[in-house]
């Protein structure tokens, strides 16, 4: 009997359109990287990146997928000594942010959120909803959506002014001095002080 299920060369062919998207994208941006430019680099007929993910849209998603489980990773960053979890969360998304895995990934997100809905918000889910706020719940901490948010805006802040504008000496200093310089604050937005909500 025939096998059923994906054609030989089909899974390869798949991940060689996502991959080439992913470059794309990291250059690009959503709004610039046509599916034509992406068959292109990927050597593919347009068709075939339809075939495989549908629309740019889907595509993107998939193309910028995080390979790994950073709910799970910024969770664990809770377990000991609260008072230097900031630093913490620093040091990881820097580690984080220089994989060549996923720096790629990270790319498309930041430089497609500014045009395409569906990559601001896959950008707020990634830097406030999918990890912080774990983190946040894990320290028991009040406020944890605003605490989260500010926590967001600072690791975008960074990552942007670090990978895509590169920004120096920002984007050439070592982990180390930037945990030292951010760590403080991001510590003040995950357990510190956030002075006091005005009353209407």
């Amino acid at each position: 009997m025939p096998r059923t299920g994906r054609r030989p060369g089909e899974t390869g062919t798949r991940e060689r359109i996502a991959e080439a998207a992913r470059r794309l994208f990291a250059e690009r941006g959503f709004d610039r990287t046509s599916v034509r430019a992406v068959a292109a680099e990927a050597g593919v007929d347009p068709a075939l990146v339809h075939h495989y993910f549908g629309t740019k849209q889907r595509l993107f998603i998939e193309a910028v997928d995080f390979p790994i489980d950073a709910v799970r990773a910024l969770e664990t960053l809770a377990v000991d000594d609260a008072e230097r979890v900031g630093e913490r969360l620093v040091r990881f998304a820097l580690q984080l942010w220089d994989d060549p895995v996923v720096l790629p990934r990270l790319l498309g997100v930041l430089r497609s959120a500014v045009t395409d809905p569906q990559a601001a918000a896959l950008l707020a889910r990634l830097f406030t909803r999918q990890g912080p706020i774990q983190l946040l719940r894990a320290l028991e901490a009040d406020q944890p959506d605003l605490r989260a948010e500010l926590v967001g805006t600072q690791l975008v802040g960074l990552a942007v002014a670090r990978h895509v504008l590169r920004v120096e000496p920002l984007a050439s200093a070592d982990h180390e001095t930037i945990v030292a310089a951010v760590g403080p604050t991001m510590q003040r937005y995950l357990t510190g002080d956030l002075g006091r909500t005005r009353s209407s």
